[in-house]
């Protein structure tokens, strides 16, 4: 059977279609994702796709529940465009979400009453919603730092989406890694108070668990949005991974913690491929983002208080 699909809001945010890992070179990644972390491709198999509008190239790999697309700007990378833009500036590093929204006309104009910039595909302002509009990307300034695509339609061929899901998923649970689900992604934030005004009360999103990391030397709060968790979090430490990666990007997606089966098997599975990792409690490992395309992975067996998708 088909994934079941948590929705959050008024309009019907739903499933996180896929994350964006932002590289140079679609096929490199790829090959990582899928060497790795047992990923299954599923567009851009042989050759990545091209979208003139964005002026880029691109894949979709699933890892267990969670998709993520990588994305290389056509070189030499056009800072007029949006995707050179922020290639230009951040280079190999994650980029974004995407959700599926049941209504995008509702929740874009809920939105902009609310004073969030819109923008086009392809850049560009968008004043009043468009029936035809297919996504569009509330402006991070608005957001507290997450850039998030918001479309109406299921990415093709998505395995989530397919009668044989339940059983596909099960793959990932006997691989080496051992990945059962996504925890969450987390988003560095400077202001925790704010960006939690700023999901709860603009975008709908539901509190679920807040606390202290004292390892990670963070604040935070884990929300859902529609069918996964975000992990809003304040560094309490400048000199900590966080407080670096806040102090030099300001609010901006950050990682991505996956829930494992067992954390030994995946600490003897990312060394033998050459990512190094550390221990940062018995319970949590991080894997070293030089090894990940600049890419700040984490793996726990921790559970999360109220969290509406343990089962």
């Amino acid at each position: 059977m088909e994934k079941i699909v948590q929705k959050t809001g008024d309009h019907g945010i739903g499933l996180m279609i896929h994350m964006v890992h932002m590289t140079d070179d679609v096929p490199t990644l790829n090959k990582f994702y899928e060497d790795v972390f047992g990923g299954l491709m599923f567009m851009g198999v042989d050759e990545p796709q091209w979208l003139e509008v964005e002026d880029r190239w691109a894949g979709l790999i699933q890892v267990s529940d969670f998709c993520v697309e990588t994305m290389a700007p056509n070189l030499p990378a056009d800072p007029t465009k949006p995707v050179g833009k922020f290639y230009t500036k951040y280079g190999k590093h994650l980029h974004s979400v995407g959700y599926k929204v049941d209504d995008l006309v509702a929740i874009g104009n809920r939105l902009i009453e609310r004073g969030v910039y819109i923008g086009k595909p392809g850049g560009g302002k968008i004043e009043e919603m468009d029936p035809e509009t297919m996504y569009f990307y509330p402006s991070p300034r608005d957001t507290a730092g997450l850039m998030v695509e918001l479309c109406r339609t299921d990415m093709p061929d998505d395995p989530r989406q397919l009668g044989t899901w339940s059983s596909q998923v099960k793959l990932w649970r006997s691989h080496p890694l051992t990945i059962e689900r996504a925890n969450y992604v987390t988003l560095g934030v400077k202001d925790l108070d704010a960006a939690v005004h700023t999901y709860v009360d603009v975008i709908q999103a539901v509190p679920v668990h807040s606390g202290i990391d004292d390892e990670l030397q963070t604040k935070f709060q884990i929300v859902q949005l529609g069918d996964c968790l975000l992990q809003l979090a304040q560094p309490l430490n400048t000199d900590s991974d966080l407080g670096r990666h806040v102090d030099q990007w300001g609010n901006m997606i950050y990682g991505v913690t996956f829930r494992v089966g067992d954390l030994d098997s995946a600490e003897k599975w990312l060394n033998l491929k050459g990512v190094r990792t550390t221990r940062i409690r018995p319970t949590l490992l991080a894997a070293n983002p030089d090894d990940c395309h600049n890419a700040p992975y984490f793996f726990s067996t921790e559970t999360i208080p109220n969290d509406p998708f343990e089962v």
